[in-house]
Order: C-alpha cells, then sequence, then structure tokens
C-alpha cells in the first residue's frame, strides 16, 4: 500500500527496512495478480519486488534502474464527433467496429494498437497517423477514398493532389479525416530498399 504510514518499532510480516541518507527504506515481496491487461499467459501470481521509500509524506516506491522501454502507447486523436470519427476509420481501413471504453471511442488495429477517439468542443490540433498496409489493403482502401470522393495527396504538404507516391519501391497515399487529421497509408515501411 503506498499510502502506509510507517510507525516507529512497528514492521509488518515480510518487511525488512534499512537507514538511507533520505530516511527508511521497506523492503517487501508482493504478489502481482494477474489483470485483465496481461496476456492470458501470464501466471496468475508472479513474485515481484518492491521497495519502498519513506519520506514525511508517506512512502513511494523505488525502482531499480533500467532501461526506458516504452510499455504501451495509445495515440488518443481528439476529435468533435467520435462515432464520425471512428466509423470514418474503420470503413476506409476495413476493421471492425469501434468499441466503447470509458470516455474513448477505441478503433482496435491488428498489432495491439489502438487509436482512441476523444470527443472535445475544444479547437483540434491537427495529427499524423500513419498505417503500413498490405499491397491488397492499399487497394482496397484507395478504391474507397477515390469511391467517396476523398482528397489525397503524395506528400504531407498537400502540393501533390491526387497522386500517390512511390517511396522505398512502395505506394503511399495521404489523406485527411473528418476532423483534419492528417492519415497515411503505406505499402512499404520508411528507409526499406
Amino acid at each position: 500500500m503506498l499510502c502506509a504510514k510507517h510507525q516507529f518499532g512497528y514492521r509488518p510480516q515480510g518487511i525488512q527496512t534499512s537507514r538511507t541518507p533520505f530516511g527508511i527504506r521497506l523492503h517487501c515481496d508482493a504478489i502481482v495478480r494477474e489483470s485483465h491487461s496481461l496476456p492470458r499467459r501470464a501466471a496468475s501470481g508472479t513474485q515481484k519486488r518492491f521497495n519502498f521509500q519513506s519520506s514525511n509524506c508517506g512512502l513511494y516506491p523505488t525502482f531499480p534502474q533500467t532501461p526506458i522501454q516504452l510499455v504501451h502507447f495509445v495515440p488518443i486523436a481528439w476529435c468533435k464527433d467520435q462515432r464520425r470519427s471512428a466509423d470514418f476509420l474503420t470503413n476506409i481501413l476495413g476493421l471492425p467496429e469501434a468499441k466503447r471504453f470509458m470516455h474513448f471511442l477505441v478503433v482496435e488495429l491488428s498489432n495491439r494498437v489502438s487509436i482512441d477517439y476523444f470527443e472535445t468542443d475544444e479547437d483540434i490540433a491537427i495529427q499524423h497517423f500513419a498505417f503500413l498496409v498490405t499491397d491488397e489493403e492499399f487497394d482496397a482502401a484507395f478504391e474507397l477514398i477515390r469511391a467517396q470522393e476523398i482528397s489525397f495527396w503524395a506528400d504531407p504538404a498537400r502540393t501533390k493532389p491526387g497522386e500517390i507516391n512511390h517511396h522505398f519501391g512502395g505506394r503511399g497515399v495521404y489523406f485527411a479525416d473528418p476532423d483534419g487529421h492528417l492519415m497515411e497509408l503505406i505499402t512499404t515501411p520508411y528507409g526499406s530498399e
């Protein structure tokens, strides 16, 4: 418990203490239970070691020095109408219908990444979303873009309207969603040759 108070002379079972220049450090072993966000193959009771640093304000966890890693990234797309924006993207990309999660409308992509649409009445800062797709997915999406008469460009500056690009031996196209976010489809990752 992060807000537990350390009382002098009291040490719950399983907790060791050591003095540091900044106060008393508590060491305890805790069981981390499986949550819905962990893969099914994870053990339901994995042993973890937590350290807590005490201060005048209470106990705070300290973590071992490890390289910084991005564990979870969810782009949040601000929009005026969640349903309209999510339906636009799922339609173009041929994805399943977006699902509600709290105040977000979530579009799930195939690589365990999602775009979470968040509705606002404020001005929207335009964002760029690039999607690596197969040639078949590009053909299907591009056909819908043209059939729905959605403006498209070969470049992000929008100086080459009605064209696609052929960077790195693939195909790419830019188009705007209903809120002006710049969507990009590419068939070859950047830097490929």
